[in-house]
């Protein structure tokens, strides 16, 4: 979409990131990491300073206590933490609990170790899911579960009594929670993020994942890290080790700057995010979309029925080369297309200006 965004010269709501300046005390740390000649290997899980700075953010964040030298893996991005946590823990034929609608990539990583996808659907307008429905999911082919909250493209944060449920049958079925934790500082209207590694009887099955990307707004550093127990951070590491040694020296070394961010920082960038998802909300609704209000991350799921296109990928097509504006088109989110025909992601991460050109746009040319 972003490709096809370019090559119109449409505003560009679809790709998630953002198109605003990353922090001026990250870029310096990044440069100043270069000019002190970190330019080589790292150890190949990630150098101490930021293990040790990402287990001090978990412990004054939630109370939880990490050990950096032995549960603590720094990857390239949350992409390939997802990847080599699900190489390193499912084997051929096991079966992996996904939420639907989902970030895209669950998919081709389950592919890529074996592991069969077993759908758990999250119902609009508040993308809630059926008790029932995921209880019956479980068995005892199940090796995992994967939760990503706040969600993309829902963004739905899942609630403390949600996560109890889930960490009861992962318990039960001897499963392990895979959570994609990307988005836990943009958050809205009183929504809290809770790790399901904290609760009770989790802190040896639940892997987190996650990354500077969205919190510090570097989506191409490609630095992440995952959290597990020593067992599972044993088999992660190596995988890890073998997909791509490791994650860039001198980005490592800012983000050791970024994780001693006061909690300041982190408030403000709900602040932030909030103002941009009212201000996109009002340009969505007043378009004539339905709109999906997010409590978390940084998109909107819209419901483009009232439009009377075919589909999410007729319309999208339509919004690109007639109006100049881009989305993401639902069915991306989708096990079969027919399911995300008609819905379509936009994104906010971006400037007030872009906003109010994407504004613009479909003031000129009404859907």
């Amino acid at each position: 979409m972003t490709r096809l965004a370019n090559a119109a010269g449409a505003v560009n709501l679809a790709q998630g990131f953002p198109d605003f300046a990353a922090p001026a005390f990250l870029k310096d740390a990044a440069a100043e990491a270069i000019a002190a000649n970190h330019n080589q290997y790292p150890i190949t899980w990630g150098i101490p300073p930021l293990r040790d700075a990402i287990a001090g953010k978990y412990k004054k964040t939630y109370g939880l206590e990490l050990d950096p030298a032995r549960e603590i893996t720094v990857v390239c991005g949350s992409t390939e933490g997802m990847v080599a946590t699900l190489l390193a823990t499912v084997n051929e034929g096991d079966e992996v609990i996904v939420f639907e609608p989902y970030y895209e990539n669950y998919h081709p990583d389950l592919q890529l170790c074996g592991g069969v996808r077993r759908i758990v659907t999250l119902q609009p307008p508040d993308w809630s899911f059926d008790r029932e429905e995921l209880r019956r999911a479980f068995n005892a082919k199940t090796k995992a579960i994967i939760i990503n909250t706040p969600n993309n493209p829902t963004g739905r944060v899942f609630s403390l009594e949600e996560l109890r449920f889930i960490a009861a049958l992962c318990q039960e079925h001897d499963a392990l929670c895979i959570t994609d934790e990307i988005y836990e500082h943009i958050v809205y209207d009183g929504a809290v993020h809770v790790p399901v590694m904290t609760l009770p009887g989790m802190r040896e099955r639940a892997v987190i994942v996650n990354s500077m990307s969205k919190t510090y707004s570097v989506t191409g550093w490609r630095v992440g890290w995952v959290a597990a127990a020593p067992d599972l951070t044993d088999s992660i590491r190596k995988v890890h080790d073998f997909l791509t040694v490791g994650a860039a020296t001198p980005l490592q070394y800012a983000g050791v700057k970024a994780l001693g961010q006061p909690s300041s920082f982190y408030d403000h960038l709900g602040v932030e995010y909030g103002a941009r998802r009212e201000q996109l909300l009002g340009i969505l609704s007043g378009a004539g979309f339905r709109c999906f209000r997010p409590a978390g991350a940084y998109y909107i799921m819209t419901d483009i029925s009232a439009f009377g296109f075919a589909d999410d990928i007729q319309f999208v097509r339509h919004l690109i080369n007639d109006v100049g504006l881009a989305a993401v088109p639902g069915s991306s989110f989708f096990s079969r297309a027919e399911r995300g025909k008609k819905y379509v992601r936009f994104c906010f991460c971006k400037k007030p200006a872009t906003l109010d050109a994407a504004a613009a746009r479909l003031a000129a040319r009404p859907l």
